[in-house]
């Protein structure tokens, strides 16, 4: 049932699916549809959270990975920048759909400010194990500044929270090479 509710939010970018949809592509019937799922909110509810939970797990994956390949701080944000910047892309077109939802829905915003605060910590405490070539007065400050400018750069090429298309068609690659850049240079000025 997740799964085909998702395929089917995945196939058209949006919530707009039934619930006899779900039951004659699932190959499941509507009783079990109900006996899961109150309604079809809650189905979607179960997708995006989903959703959510498996973001957090692929970037907790990627920092304690990152923590132990990396040798120094610019080849920690170089892999960070890479590596966040595909599980974004990965997760975008639900991302998409999570945050245009948290525009109206209590529970999802939450849920999302609470995945976004996770995330900070963890990159900041990924950053600061190479905090000595930090050279910023506030190492710290920096690191959450940093991994900011990276999400929103990513977010905002991705159209993550619009409907539209990112303003700028810049080149993927292009783009994680110079925000990489621009995050080594940022987090070694004195």
């Amino acid at each position: 049932m997740l799964a085909t509710a998702r395929d089917l939010m995945l196939e058209r970018g949006n919530e707009d699916f039934t619930l006899q949809e779900v039951s004659k592509r699932g190959k499941v019937s509507i009783g079990s549809i109900y006996l899961r799922f109150s309604s079809k909110d809650s189905l979607v509810m179960a997708v995006l959270e989903q959703t959510m939970q498996q973001l957090a797990a692929d970037e907790t994956a990627m920092i304690e990975r990152l923590k132990t390949d990396c040798q120094d701080l610019p080849d920690f944000v170089t892999s960070y920048v890479e590596d966040y910047a595909e599980i974004l892309r990965l997760h975008a077109p639900l991302l998409r759909l999570t945050m245009l939802r948290a525009e109206h829905d209590v529970e999802i915003s939450t849920m999302g400010k609470q995945a976004a605060a996770r995330a900070v910590r963890q990159a900041v405490e990924a950053f600061l194990a190479f905090g000595e070539e930090i050279r910023t007065p506030d190492p710290a400050l920096s690191a959450a500044s940093a991994h900011h400018i990276i999400f929103a750069t990513l977010a905002r090429q991705l159209s993550l929270g619009s409907t539209g298309e990112s303003i700028a068609n810049y080149d993927w690659a292009v783009l994680k090479r110079e925000l990489t850049r621009m995050c080594i240079a940022y987090l070694i000025s004195a």
